[in-house]
């Protein structure tokens, strides 16, 4: 499966993947981690179980804390 993610392409992926298993495949945390997916925002709640399909673009936030 192919995904743009943050601009730049990303080939030869699982097919049926979650975000969650997207984050972990990527090695990042999924604490303080915002996902949009065609330009809609994926709940946390969701991250378990919003399957990714072929050619969908995604923005992963990272927030960082800081005073």
């Amino acid at each position: 499966m192919n995904l743009v993610i943050n601009g730049q392409d990303y080939f030869d992926l699982p097919i049926g993947m979650t975000v969650a298993a997207l984050l972990d495949h990527l090695e990042l945390p999924r604490k303080k981690i915002a996902v949009e997916r065609n330009m809609e925002i994926v709940p946390k709640s969701a991250f378990d179980t919003q399957a990714l399909s072929e050619g969908d673009r995604l923005e992963i936030i990272h927030f960082i804390g800081g005073g």
